[in-house]
């Protein structure tokens, strides 16, 4: 009979769990950028979920839940004993853009820093974004590779809907201004004042034309 119930439960988890292995191990890499230990931190979470998966309320969001155990875990283990490593390249970084940058663009209008990281390419987003800091990081992931709201994202970091946002707020401009410096870096872009926007579909057709 117990074996049977655990049986039934191993079941229920997976089913409902293992779906967001992809996004976990994205965010995890992004946090930790380094492959080994974004792995250990995604076996950790499901580890945590798996044992405390009696307290998850069934028919809310699995999702955000296992975002918080993972966000938990890094911030109370992984940065206190991980170091700030080198960028991840070459075949890592390639094996995950495709999942990290999953988010369709926003409305520019209403949002327009986001529009201007969607409509960037990812290569140059991922770099951008492993340079932010950690905080600002953390809320740029949750709520721009992930997709969850402001409450959720709340709910997960455990800070109030004023912080998300205005950690968010700085996040997505310390991303605008590395990416405008990549642009004249990469001379698609005549050097500008600080801040200075940039010409989305210019960036775009010049690097894809390698003009």
């Amino acid at each position: 009979m117990f074996d049977r119930t655990a049986d039934r439960t191993r079941n229920e988890f997976e089913a409902l769990a293992v779906k967001h292995l992809d996004g976990l191990y994205a965010a995890a890499l992004r946090l930790t950028k380094n492959q080994r230990d974004a792995e250990d931190l995604v076996q950790d979470t499901y580890l945590r979920a798996f044992r405390f998966f009696d307290r998850f309320e069934r028919g809310t969001n699995i999702k955000a839940w296992l975002f918080k155990i993972l966000t938990n875990t890094f911030i109370n283990r992984y940065r206190r004993s991980v170091k700030e490593r080198s960028l991840v390249d070459g075949p890592e970084q390639q094996a995950v853009q495709e999942r990290v940058i999953s988010r369709e663009a926003t409305d520019q209008a209403e949002n327009p820093e986001q529009h201007f990281i969607d409509r960037l390419l990812s290569d140059d987003v991922l770099e951008a974004l492993d340079a932010v800091p950690i905080d600002f990081r953390m809320a740029v992931i949750l709520a721009d590779l992930q997709d969850f709201s402001y409450r959720e994202i709340a709910d997960i970091l455990d800070v109030p809907v004023g912080t998300v946002m205005s950690r968010l707020f700085r996040g997505r401009r310390l991303l605008q201004k590395s990416l405008a410096g990549y642009a004249v870096e990469a001379g698609v872009l005549p050097p500008g004042p600080t801040g200075e926007r940039i010409d989305l579909e210019e960036y775009r057709r010049k690097r894809n034309s390698g003009a």
